[in-house]
């Protein structure tokens, strides 16, 4: 007889006498062996750092590459492109939805292998994957050609962002993770500004092969050599991490386990996917990324075009990028400071993210509102929209520190990435070529996004607020705190762990 979806929830979340292997982490037997180990704080001061210096160079690198990679056609676009491709009326826009329908697919095999195969490997095989994928792209020398070859980029490109973000619950306590998570997302805006200097450095190639096609091999080339790095140094687990002893991966595992998550479980379990397809907070972080990425084909894709559609000439087109990347940069590392300095006061990752949208909404509406004649202050409206990864990326945040239950986070990730392949999927459809150069109808759908993307954020904030506020009006907060930690290491929700407590 078929066993309702609600009697599953409920049986998960009685009180665990003898725990399933399957409810078990995958480190909970290591964890189990070590739960008594003391250990002072400088000792977790010193297992922290020998993290970041192993870690984050790493994620700093392959995600910087994959900016550049996802969005090296914009740099080609004003070197001979779309010429060189035979492309033609709508075509380039195509090129930029085409790669998000391969994301969109790739979404959820992805994050399916992320949750079985070794995590620090599969993640340094898809980097080279996708670099000699872009090397391939001077090959192309048609749209059906090149299409193909953004479908299948952006199906192997699946997997960074969503496997990134189960890496920083995996690694690092949810007051840690908003600087970290920032200081590798901060290279969208380093890869804004060192891809306009590199596109403004190929514009000064005369000899060769055509300048475009150097955009590729150089970009591809580096992910290539990153990969093969990254696939020996990459760590898949803290408990078999090889650049920490044993003590260490010990200490590496206690300092997470206080998340009241657990680190990592293999198992699918199919009444965690029912659980998060009824829990609103889903369904607000699916929403938000939508209103986020329908204006980013403006800050990424179309950026040279719309530049020199303010009446810069093609060089100014790669160098006045450079702002608005440092722009990107500065917000995220700021803001990742502010939400980790002020943990826990002012509710300070919500506020960052309102702040930061607000900005977006400031920037969208001058693009819509100020003359084409006013080529300087649409520049500067363009530069204020580079605020919008600030909110994106708190967003990612949310789901690393707020879901619990490794199935519903990989699958709340994999839904909130399929909102950004949708927003993603529509951004570029709002550049009609009839517009061109002014773009009126994209300037509207990035002011409609960044609205649709508050108030996905503030009804996000308001029920995390009150449900925190519930808890503790019930008082559920006698449950003991070791209690939740080992529900948390029995693969446990957020909701089903009544010792959880949102992190604002």
């Amino acid at each position: 007889m078929a066993v309702d979806p609600e009697t599953k929830i409920e049986a998960a979340t009685e009180s665990i006498i003898t725990p399933a292997t399957s409810d078990r982490d995958d480190n909970y037997e290591f964890y189990k062996q070590h739960q008594d180990l003391q250990y002072t704080p400088e000792e977790e001061k010193a297992v922290l750092r020998k993290i970041d210096l192993h870690l984050i160079p790493l994620l700093f690198f392959i995600y910087l590459l994959q900016y550049l990679d996802k969005n090296s056609i914009n740099f080609a676009s004003v070197y001979g492109l779309k010429a060189g491709t035979g492309l033609t009326g709508s075509d380039y826009s195509w090129l930029s939805s085409i790669f998000y329908f391969g994301y969109l697919i790739a979404q959820y095999p992805a994050g399916l292998a992320m949750q079985k195969l070794p995590a620090g490997k599969f993640l340094a095989t898809t980097a080279i994957i996708w670099g000699a994928l872009l090397m391939t792209t001077p090959a192309c020398h048609n749209f059906a050609g090149i299409a193909s070859n953004r479908f299948i980029l952006g199906m192997v490109e699946a997997v960074v962002n969503p496997g990134f973000v189960l890496l920083m619950g995996m690694w690092y306590t949810a007051k840690e993770q908003p600087l970290r998570l920032e200081s590798y997302y901060c290279t969208n805006g380093i890869a804004t500004m060192f891809g306009g200097l590199l596109g403004y450095a190929i514009g000064h190639i005369q000899t060769g092969l055509p300048r475009w096609m150097y955009v590729f091999l150089i970009f591809g080339a580096f992910s290539v050599v990153v990969g093969i790095i990254a696939l020996w140094l990459l760590p898949d687990l803290p408990s078999t991490a090889r650049f920490l002893n044993e003590r260490e991966r010990a200490i590496a595992l206690d300092r997470v386990a206080v998340n009241k998550q657990g680190v990592k479980n293999h198992q699918f379990k199919w009444y965690q996917v029912w659980q998060a397809a009824r829990d609103p907070k889903t369904w607000l972080l699916f929403i938000m990324a939508i209103g986020a990425q329908v204006p980013n084909s403006a800050l990424t894709s179309f950026t040279s075009i719309i530049v020199g559609s303010f009446g810069f000439d093609t060089l100014g087109t790669q160098y006045l990028q450079i702002p608005g990347g440092a722009v990107n940069f500065l917000t995220l590392i700021i803001g990742g400071w502010i939400a980790t300095k002020f943990d826990g006061k002012f509710h300070s990752r919500f506020a960052c993210m309102i702040f930061a949208n607000l900005t977006c909404i400031l920037g969208s509406g001058l693009l819509v509102g100020l003359p084409d004649s006013n080529k300087w202050g649409r520049m500067v409206a363009l530069w204020l929209c580079y605020f919008q990864g600030l909110g994106f990326s708190m967003g990612l945040i949310m789901i690393s520190s707020n879901i619990a239950g490794y199935t519903k986070k990989q699958v709340t990730g994999a839904l909130l990435f399929t909102g950004y392949c949708v927003g993603n999927i529509i951004g570029p459809q709002t550049f009609k070529s009839s517009e061109a150069p002014g773009y009126h109808s994209a300037y509207i759908a990035m002011l409609a996004g960044y609205s649709v993307k508050l108030t996905a954020i503030v009804l996000l904030y308001l029920f995390m607020y009150f449900e925190n506020k519930r808890r503790d009006k019930l008082a559920l907060e006698n449950v003991h705190s070791e209690d939740a930690v080992e529900a948390g290491m029995l693969d446990q929700t957020e909701i089903d762990n009544k010792g959880f407590r949102y992190v604002l």
